[in-house]
């Protein structure tokens, strides 16, 4: 989607509050854009209301969806990835299986040479200067790779190696099998990287449900309720 002009009630999943750290107009525009077609995705995915969605961030700011507290929805959401580049919002949705990592810049775009230099090292750092037209598609996989693990930029894009030449691979980052494919599609380039999805942790009213779960189990005659008596009866 094109990063428009959008206000904060045309965009359903975006937060007052943090829409409001944005210092400059652009980043809020595609904050909001983005937010926007995380929306539309997510009703095309047959999410029919988004009133009861919110967006959430972890520790290492990677966003997810997730019912909102108090609505007692069980139902597996999708895994989200966002991205913004030159004016265009792009958002990737996977199932709940697995978590999914989206990077796009435009074609023909170039980088600095200490910029190639802070993602590559050793044998790969050599084949990206031979082959700067390469430089892309590693950038942006090791984005996705980074965004798919849920780490940003806590992973170092220097211990990710990008395999180049083929639009579709798998890589192994410790524990974790990844597999990236690379396109070219209006105007640019992107890369998706997919890994399955880690066991979810559990929510307050998952929690509260194994709680009353076990209780009724350990004792069979308890139960939840309420009795009323009428007067005079």
């Amino acid at each position: 989607m094109p990063v428009g002009s959008w206000s904060l009630s045309d965009v359903p999943l975006a937060q007052a509050a943090e829409v409001d750290t944005f210092v400059t107009e652009k980043r809020r525009q595609e904050h909001l854009s983005g937010r926007r077609l995380l929306g539309e995705g997510l009703l095309a995915w047959g999410v029919s209301d988004l009133s009861v969605i919110e967006v959430h961030r972890d520790q290492f700011r990677a966003p997810s969806v997730r019912f909102i507290q108090g609505v007692w929805k069980r139902t597996p959401l999708p895994n989200i990835s966002i991205s913004h580049s030159e004016g265009m919002a792009f958002v990737a949705l996977s199932p709940a299986s697995h978590q999914v990592g989206l990077d796009a810049e435009p074609l023909g775009r170039t980088l600095a040479e200490n910029a190639i230099d802070m993602m590559a090292r050793g044998e790969e750092l050599a084949s990206l200067r031979a082959e700067p037209t390469h430089v892309f598609q590693a950038w942006t996989g090791k984005e996705a790779v980074q965004k798919s693990l849920g780490v940003g930029m806590h992973l170092n894009p220097r211990d990710i190696e990008i395999p180049i030449g083929s639009s579709l691979e798998e890589i192994s980052i410790e524990k974790s099998k990844i597999q990236l494919q690379y396109w070219s599609e209006k105007g640019y380039h992107l890369s998706l990287a997919t890994t399955p999805s880690p066991p979810s942790e559990s929510s307050p009213e998952d929690l509260l449900l194994e709680r009353t779960r076990a209780a009724m189990k350990a004792q069979p005659d308890w139960g939840v309720g309420c009795k009323t008596q009428r007067k005079g009866a």
